[in-house]
């Protein structure tokens, strides 16, 4: 589940750490987060989105490592 502003959040931690990609809302209320860059930099966006500042509440963070897809500039809400 998402707060208010949730993406918005994600979206800012990912640009501070170089990361491309997106943040997206699903029809189920969840939120897909695709993030592309240097591997450390991706996980220190997962530590923060287990972390205590994200706004809302984040029940449970699902990952799947995988090959760039490319194709993003810039980290976008969705």
């Amino acid at each position: 589940m998402q707060g208010v502003g949730f993406r918005w959040w994600t979206r800012c931690r990912a640009l501070e750490l170089g990361l491309v990609g997106e943040a997206r809302n699903l029809a189920d209320r969840r939120v897909a987060v695709v993030a592309e860059g240097d591997r450390r930099a991706c996980e220190q966006l997962l530590v923060a989105l287990r972390g205590d500042a994200t706004p809302g509440r984040i029940d449970e963070v699902v990952v799947q490592w995988g090959e760039a897809r490319g194709g993003f500039s810039g980290f976008v809400e969705a």
